[in-house]
């Protein structure tokens, strides 16, 4: 029972002792709990975390790392799939770091805490009580009415779960208004007894939903006959003498007075100005996105400095102290600081609501206690509010972080929290978070709340994680067409190419087996071209990109380039796939998905190859129309490929025109999905582009076999890589777009006058063979076995192959003019698509 923590008695051995209290359970129960007595009239006795960062200092990598591993933990239980649509609730004002850090730990899911704090104008999604809390309130605040909305998991956040009432609670509301069939309670510590236990299974059987726990620890408390009577007894006793932290901790060598240059009447404070970032939420009051977490992550070594730079250069113990709700952005301040201040020892811990009774002795959990008033007007009145094990500790300098509803004259008082740490601590810093208010009367009308991404197996042969698809399914849907009819209506003007899909072409015996003699000779030239952007990427662009690939060529580079990080980094970047079309633009839904759950500076577009360089125009003609009409800024334009043939970007694993074995065929090797369609009576205002899966062909599917095999290479190429990209940053990338000036010259000397039917590259050139009508292909003289594939698609399909000197492509495929008669545009001249 007296284990000792930190070479001391246990902190609960007073507790203990004096009531009979009894904690049973895991062997770490007691390095991650003390005891203490308060005063409430429900419950004597208060387990007091000693890593949970709100009574007891600590270090803020050990509070943000208990966060952080139960989130890995819930994201393993979870699988990618159900993680990837998850949300994390976690409860005032305890647990809102604790919850914070849960939500990084998933990765990718929103993160919502309740609030005791009321906006004017702002519908609550939901409340519940807190039956054994001080103050017992939640409500459930969050500035997008949908965040609760979806059917994915919903993650409940708490310090510890010792019956289950508040958690009940919380299910109950929402899962009346927000039904789901999955929730994922997490705690610190798990301290119910056993009939509390069946409570929880007996009601997750009756809403029909599936509940699972995860807990750094588990155990019980063990409470005598009458404890709450001999608690008040004890506290009403130790509250006459109320020392209110004014003797020091035992062995500690700061003065018990306050200093004299720090008086209450007479305190000065430094205030530093962390720069944050406009519009980013102090915390998950009212949500906080993934992209809200991107933002955060990029400015926080930036306020960090300033923090570093406003401590006296002798301190060297400092305390970070956040303040009540606001426990997330306190908390990754003082862990940043902890990273960058080196020799310096930080702390962390937070202001609270609960009036615990402090007692000066080592077996006890609050060794001291600050009073002060409450500072933010609170919806309740006026009372006294605290904060623990601050005076007394030692510290040279203490940061107090608010935001800046309560950066208010009761915090600047002579009987106010300035005053009050700088009567024990020599320096106090104070950094304001502007508040973050929501005023949903002046916000525009939203659009419904967009889908999740599609995921394999229902969507695409890929495995889940692999990627996420920002389309709907259109797989019902009736949309071939045979490719001469497809030809005449694009080229007359009658149709779009995007409204409509080719017949899926099924390849003979003999192509198949140019494939995958193809993929045996260049798997390894794939895979150092795949190594060489992904690391480009990451050094340059971002060290977490979010991969967006361009569906469907773009979207196997994706994976690979995913695989890549893993293998080299061990990072596990997100990717999804995005619809672009030829003079319709991106797909700006999905841009507003991902919007929402990303940092638009961290979005790298990927496609597999440029040939004369049209998607990379559309995509920035589309980008600045988006960023016109929505708002939102930071995407970046500049595409990563694998392959640059055109030199049209300055992102790429090789500008060599070699063949991709994934262009050789079409949904087989791309998740047996089909091109993306934008056609008007099947795609709103509020949709995603939409795409067919093709099940039935499942049989032909070597989607898998090719990503397997390149990237079972990666380990024969990591040197090759290191000196390619260390030869290509040390060079000239500039794009030069000679493969757009090769096409016009092909395009007038073949009296073709329309760019659009010139398709250069063996990517391009193959998918003129596989899905168009081509007229003629033109082969680079003495290129090799890069064109087998395309020889014989060509004397299939009784198409000439026509050898050109000097070609700055390997090859490059004619579409066939003949369409075009008829056609013509205002000016006279033919219209093409």
């Amino acid at each position: 029972m007296n284990k000792a923590v930190n070479n001391g008695p246990w902190s609960g051995t007073w507790v203990a002792e004096r009531l009979g209290v009894e904690l049973v359970g895991d062997d770490n129960l007691t390095d991650l709990l003390g005891l203490a007595l308060r005063r409430n009239p429900k419950r004597a006795h208060l387990l007091v975390s000693n890593v949970l960062g709100k009574h007891v200092p600590q270090s803020p990598s050990v509070v943000y790392g208990h966060g952080f591993a139960l989130g890995r933990r819930v994201r393993d239980l979870l699988g990618p799939a159900e993680a990837a649509h998850a949300v994390v609730l976690g409860y005032a004002e305890t647990a809102t770091g604790l919850g914070h850090s849960v939500a990084d730990g998933l990765g990718t899911a929103p993160y919502l805490h309740s609030t005791r704090r009321p906006v004017p104008g702002l519908t609550p999604a939901g409340g519940f009580e807190e039956s054994h809390s001080h103050a017992t309130s939640h409500l459930l605040l969050p500035e997008d009415p949908a965040l609760l909305a979806g059917d994915g998991p919903l993650v409940l956040v708490d310090d510890e779960f010792s019956t289950g009432n508040t958690v009940l609670n919380t299910v109950r509301d929402l899962h009346a208004r927000y039904p789901r069939t999955r929730y994922v309670v997490v705690a610190l510590v798990d301290m119910r007894s056993a009939a509390d236990a069946g409570r929880l299974e007996e009601f997750a059987r009756e809403i029909g939903a599936r509940v699972d726990l995860v807990t750094a620890a588990s155990g019980t408390v063990r409470l005598p006959e009458g404890v709450l009577e001999k608690g008040r007894e004890l506290v009403a006793r130790h509250e006459q003498a109320r020392p209110e932290a004014r003797r020091p901790a035992p062995g500690d060598s700061h003065p018990a007075a306050p200093h004299p240059a720090t008086a209450p009447h007479a305190h000065r404070v430094t205030r530093v100005d962390l720069h944050w970032p406009r519009a980013l939420p102090d915390g998950g009051r009212h949500g906080f996105t993934p992209a809200h977490r991107a933002r955060l992550e990029r400015a926080l070594p930036d306020m960090a400095a300033r923090l570093a730079e406003a401590l006296p250069p002798d301190a060297r113990r400092v305390h970070v102290l956040g303040f009540e709700e606001l426990m997330y952005a306190p908390l990754r301040l003082a862990r940043e600081l902890e990273q960058i201040a080196a020799g310096t020892e930080v702390r962390f811990s937070t202001t609270t609501r609960s009036p615990v009774l402090a007692v000066d002795d080592p077996g006890y959990a609050i060794r001291t206690r600050l009073v002060f008033p409450a500072h933010d007007d609170p919806a309740d009145g006026p009372g006294e509010r605290y904060a623990y094990n601050v005076a007394g500790a030692g510290f040279d300098a203490v940061v107090a972080v608010v935001d800046s509803a309560a950066d208010t004259p009761a915090l600047h008082a002579p009987d106010g929290l300035l005053a009050q740490l700088a009567a024990h601590i020599p320096h106090v810093v104070l950094a304001v978070v502007p508040s973050y208010l929501p005023e949903p009367a002046h916000q525009p009308e939203r659009p419904a709340m967009l889908p999740e991404p599609l995921r394999g197996p229902a969507f695409s042969s890929y495995a889940p994680e692999e990627v996420g698809w920002l389309l709907q399914d259109l797989s019902d849907v009736t949309l071939e067409a045979p490719t001469e009819e497809r030809e005449e209506a694009i080229q007359s003007g009658g149709a779009h190419y995007a409204e409509s899909l080719p017949v899926e072409y099924q390849p003979s015996d003999q192509y198949q087996e140019l494939f995958h003699t193809a993929l045996r000779e260049s798997a390894t030239r794939i895979a150092q071209a795949v190594g060489v952007v992904t690391e480009t990427v990451i050094t340059e662009r971002s060290p977490r990109p979010v991969l967006v690939s361009l569906a469907r060529a773009g979207t196997p580079v994706g994976i690979l380039m995913r695989r890549w990080a893993r293998h080299r980094h061990g990072l596990d970047l997100p990717h999804y796939a995005v619809s672009i079309v030829r003079g319709r633009g991106i797909d700006a839904n999905a841009l507003r998905w991902l919007a929402a759950h990303h940092d638009p500076a961290d979005v790298v577009f990927v496609d597999g190859w440029t040939g004369k360089g049209a998607i990379t125009r559309e995509l920035a003609d589309a980008l600045a129309e988006f960023e016109a009409s929505d708002g939102i800024t930071g995407f970046d334009a500049e595409i990563a490929v694998l392959a640059d043939p055109g030199s049209c970007v300055r992102t790429y694993g090789t500008r060599e025109d070699f063949l991709i074995p994934s262009a050789c065929l079409n949904s087989t090797v791309s998740g047996l999905i089909s091109r993306t369609v934008l056609r008007a009576d099947l795609v709103g205002p509020h949709d995603y582009h939409g795409a067919k899966y093709y099940r039935e062909l499942a049989g032909a599917d070597v989607s898998v076999a090719f990503l397997d095999a390149v990237s079972a290479r990666f380990p024969d190429v990591d040197d090759a890589v290191d000196a390619a990209v260390k030869e290509l940053q040390a060079g000239d990338r500039t794009p030069t777009w000679e493969g757009w000036a090769a096409v016009e010259r092909i395009s007038e000397e073949y009296g073709i006058h329309d760019v659009n039917l010139v398709k250069p590259g063996v990517g391009e050139t193959t998918r003129v063979l596989l899905r168009r009508v081509p007229w003629k292909i033109l082969a680079r003289a003495g290129a090799g076995a890069d064109l087998d594939h395309v020889r014989l698609l060509a004397e299939q399909r009784g198409v000439p192959v026509e050898e050109v000197p000097e070609l700055p492509y390997t090859c490059v495929g004619l579409i066939h003019p003949k369409y075009t008669r008829g056609a013509t545009g205002a000016d006279g001249k033919a219209v093409n698509v």
